[in-house]
């Protein structure tokens, strides 16, 4: 870790006495005498910031971001995408992706959380009438931490099926009747077969531990007993890991981070020794380069590295205003998101070569026959293959599936301390214990919506609703609000003078240009090609997909909402004044300490005189490219 005086400006080390700072040649001073108390007041209204919490070290903060965006994603969507676009040629659009939109969106958070140490709310002060985008990504934080508590329960269950002397999932019951072949000496289930046998994990799955309905006319039913037992643990994990805000959590992390890669290498050595593993893993990465010509494959390189990397949420916005000012993000972004990158290649390699062993097993050379998609990789494929090993495979299922909890475990944790964190700047004085065990309460309530019969049906309802479609159309105005409103320019100013470095062209333009436009084109795709919601083939009732669209737009009318409440806040004028007052920044946005901020509106002053020398007249393309390149 490198020394304070290393990586921010030496003025900030040690703040210029106001008396004798200057500029220029003409000597005016550089923070006029009315400044002084405006910045002193600054520091008297948001209490809250000077008592903020701090990482214990900076290794506490990478473990959280990587614990974070190494999550159940990794493991079984991306194995599964990329082996329906193309497979080795998927990783074209993907990586082309992570530098057009996800490296420069995680830097771009890590910036504005670190350089104001503010939430995923209060961090909006940079542009007031952008609020909405704040409460509009807690909304759908809140929706996504629900139901990912409740695949957290299942993969709990699943963990303690595997003390079983006897895989649970590995036989067939009786009550299952002549359709159902057993896992453990299965045959393979081809052609038409497929349609009138199904295998005993996918059964055990539907009618032991969801006890799946097949449609929603019925109501979703009760939930499951054992499965709210372990959606009661996961709460309680969660919030032991999180009582105490980020000096608990950060001592977590690393147990979160390093965890699951000890069993993926235990997993990978085993998956590489299987018979048929080269075979599964060839299959996951040979090319399929007539693929790159689809749209789908695109739209879906970007889904995959948004959401698993977990931008335009919040939570990388709220890590990062616990770190002490200075610290080196630039290179903490790099890590995380090519760190991101390797776990899915890793867990593709894993998932198929233990795929490839059980097309082997099972006396088929097609192994797309044996692949399932999504949850149904880790909990049908994956337990199917595991049920024909011929040594330990209860040792490997405890192995797999508690990696699979603390994936989701440390992805949760980031969620709830995000929802947690606006709380507490917003209720000062309420204490932070109380807050966790009422969002953990609330959490847990909700949840059991998601482990009843039509439980499977509300958790696709709310992905799209809730989550996918709002938080597209909330990065957009992100995006915008950063790189247009804020302005590019400004934001690589406030990295200069945290960092001590300066932005490169490549950052300039994807926070101006290509990233917006990448996700405005992805959003009028997903619009255009958007069919009714569906789950295993069944149209959702119309009242439901009624609800869904009163979901997303309360969620998104959250921008509108807090829009025209900052409007309103502004003194009495024309819309236009209003609507130009509101789009500034408040003037104690900066630095929380008071001494800092200060100097960095003399920074700012500075910067302002120097590119304001030799400037006769300003034309639209000069702004436009002052904005970005300036």
């Amino acid at each position: 870790m490198k020394d304070l005086k290393t990586e921010i400006p030496s003025s900030v080390v040690s703040p210029p006495k106001l008396e004798t700072s200057r500029c220029g040649s003409s000597g005016e001073a550089l923070l006029k005498p009315s400044l002084l108390p405006m910045a002193l007041e600054s520091s008297e209204l948001v209490p809250d910031q000077k008592a903020r919490d701090n990482w214990g070290s900076s290794l506490e903060f990478l473990m959280s971001c990587i614990a974070l965006s190494v999550g159940l994603g990794n493991v079984w969507r991306f194995p599964f995408t990329a082996l329906e676009n193309g497979g080795g040629a998927f990783l074209i659009p993907y990586l082309i992706v992570l530098f057009l939109v996800g490296k420069p969106i995680y830097y771009m958070e890590m910036l504005l959380g670190q350089f104001s140490s503010r939430g995923i709310v209060q961090v909006f002060d940079f542009a007031p009438l952008m609020r909405g985008v704040g409460y509009s990504q807690l909304l759908a934080l809140g929706v996504l931490a629900t139901y990912y508590a409740s695949v957290m329960a299942l993969t709990l269950r699943y963990f303690f099926d595997s003390f079983a002397s006897e895989l649970p999932w590995s036989f067939c019951r009786p009550e299952w009747g002549d359709g159902c072949v057993s896992a453990s000496v299965g045959e393979p289930l081809q052609g038409q077969l497929s349609q009138n046998f199904s295998s005993s994990t996918q059964l055990y799955l539907q009618r032991i531990v969801l006890n799946e309905t097949e449609s929603l006319d019925q109501g979703i039913g009760y939930p499951s007993g054992s499965l709210t037992l372990m959606l009661g643990i996961s709460w309680l994990t969660v919030t032991l890991i999180i009582i105490r805000g980020v000096k608990s959590s950060g001592k977590a992390a690393y147990v979160l981070a390093l965890f699951p890669y000890v069993v993926m290498f235990i997993l990978l050595v085993r998956a590489l020794t299987l018979p048929g593993a080269y075979e599964g893993v060839m299959y996951f990465l040979t090319p399929q380069w007539g693929k790159l010509l689809e749209p789908e494959v695109w739209y879906n390189a970007v889904t995959q590295v948004f959401f698993s990397l977990a931008v335009c949420f919040g939570v990388i916005v709220m890590y990062s205003s616990y770190n002490r000012f200075g610290h080196n993000v630039y290179r903490d972004a790099n890590i995380v998101t090519t760190l991101d990158t390797f776990t899915s290649l890793l867990s593709g390699v894993i998932i198929f070569g233990i795929l490839g062993n059980l097309a082997h097993e099972s006396g088929t050379k097609d192994i797309a026959s044996v692949v399932k998609g999504g949850p149904g990789l880790a909990f049908i494929s994956y337990p199917d293959a595991i049920a024909k090993f011929k040594m330990l495979p209860q040792v490997f299922s405890l192995l797999f599936f508690a990696m699979l909890f603390m994936l989701g475990v440390g992805s949760n944790v980031g969620m709830v301390s995000c929802i947690m964190t606006v709380l507490k700047d917003q209720f000062v004085n309420v204490k932070l214990w109380i807050i966790v065990v009422s969002l953990s309460v609330i959490g847990f309530l909700v949840g059991l919506i998601y482990i009843t019969p039509g439980g499977q049906h509300i958790i696709t309802l709310m992905d799209f609703h809730g989550v996918t479609f709002v938080s597209l159309v909330s990065a957009i105005f992100e995006l915008i609000a950063v790189g247009w409103i804020y302005g590019t320019k400004r934001l690589c100013q406030d990295a200069e003078y945290m960092l001590n470095i300066k932005t490169s062209n490549y950052y300039r333009i994807c926070w101006s240009i290509v990233t917006p436009l990448v996700m405005v084109v992805i959003l009028v795709y997903s619009v255009l090609t958007m069919r009714p919601l569906s789950y295993n083939g069944q149209e959702f009732p119309l009242s439901y997909r009624v609800f869904g669209w009163c979901v997303s737009g309360f969620i998104i009318g959250q921008l509108f909402y807090w829009a025209f409440y900052a409007n309103c806040r502004q003194p009495k004028g024309s819309l236009k004044n209003r609507i130009s007052n509101s789009i500034k920044p408040h003037s104690d946005w900066g630095p929380s300490d008071p001494k800092m901020l200060m100097d960095y509106q003399m920074f700012l002053r500075q910067k302002a005189e120097d590119n304001s020398r030799g400037v006769s007249r300003r034309c639209v393309c000069y702004t436009a490219g002052d904005r970005i390149f300036g």
